[in-house]
């Protein structure tokens, strides 16, 4: 392969069967390649420095713009690969300088690569968010709530200086119920997903900058699930829709999407249901 002296190779994602580029190569602008070690394949693209040297990258990083359009289409052509085989997934702008060095990535990382193309062979990562409208689950819990009801019928037959006080007191009582329900449902729904997971990790909550979503996210989750168990999680996703939907919970399930969070190239730890 000739490169320029500007030019970087850019690794998209690792698979075990020759990748079907042509269907893909209509998303970007750079000729997809890819190259072959010992039963793997990496797909690439060759991409210029003007954008991904170390310090335009650095500056690009700043562009939310462009950040959107580049790890868009970077998401895109690995979720079109994916379509045809098992891949390893690369984070965004992982880049080498020549194909030399990428071959002794490769080499370096063969039969980790082999083993868990093999691991991760007929199954399909997807993921649960979970938001709440805290002021629906409030007045659920205003509802519902024994020791909150209890509260009220003391306010209901006290002097107004007894009741002024017991309302202060209800108040920071329905606090501490709304933040024990919302632990308490997010930890739920989590473990009901799991049961039709081989895998499950917990990622970090985003916060409404970044969702987009009026309401409060209280679970960020992903799952390993195998093809022919996808049906079964989703209805349990159905389940927990219709189960909590009175309490201000809705559940946010999306995929399949390329394996990021089972993938040996990140340190999150996924918990393994035996």
């Amino acid at each position: 392969m000739e490169l320029s002296e500007r030019d970087l190779i850019y690794l998209y994602c690792v698979t075990e069967k020759v990748p079907e580029l042509r269907r893909v190569e209509k998303l970007i602008d750079n000729k997809l390649h890819f190259i072959y070690y010992q039963g793997i394949y990496a797909v690439i693209s060759i991409v210029s420095d003007n954008e991904f040297s170390e310090e335009n990258l650095r500056k690009n990083l700043s562009d939310m713009e462009w950040i959107g359009i580049k790890a868009g289409i970077h998401e895109k052509v690995i979720e079109e690969i994916m379509n045809g085989a098992c891949v390893i997934p690369f984070k965004f702008a992982t880049l080498f300088y020549s194909e030399d060095s990428l071959k002794m990535s490769l080499e370096k990382r063969a039969e980790e690569f082999k083993e868990n193309l093999k691991r991760l062979g007929g199954k399909e990562e997807w993921g649960a968010k979970v938001y709440c409208d805290v002021k629906r689950l409030r007045n659920y819990i205003v509802r519902e709530d024994e020791e909150i009801l209890k509260t009220d019928r003391e306010i209901n037959s006290s002097s107004p200086g007894k009741a002024f006080f017991l309302r202060k007191k209800k108040e920071e009582l329905l606090n501490t119920l709304v933040n024990k329900k919302l632990n308490e449902y997010g930890q739920a729904g989590f473990d009901r997903l799991r049961e039709k997971s081989l895998e499950a990790c917990i990622n970090k909550l985003l916060p409404k900058e970044v969702t987009e979503n009026k309401d409060e996210m209280i679970l960020n989750s992903s799952f390993l699930i195998d093809k022919n168990k996808v049906v079964d999680f989703l209805n349990i996703v159905d389940g927990l829709r219709t189960e909590y939907t009175g309490r201000g919970l809705f559940f946010d399930c999306t995929g399949p999407w390329p394996p990021y969070n089972f993938c040996p190239l990140n340190n999150k730890k996924a918990i393994k249901n035996e």
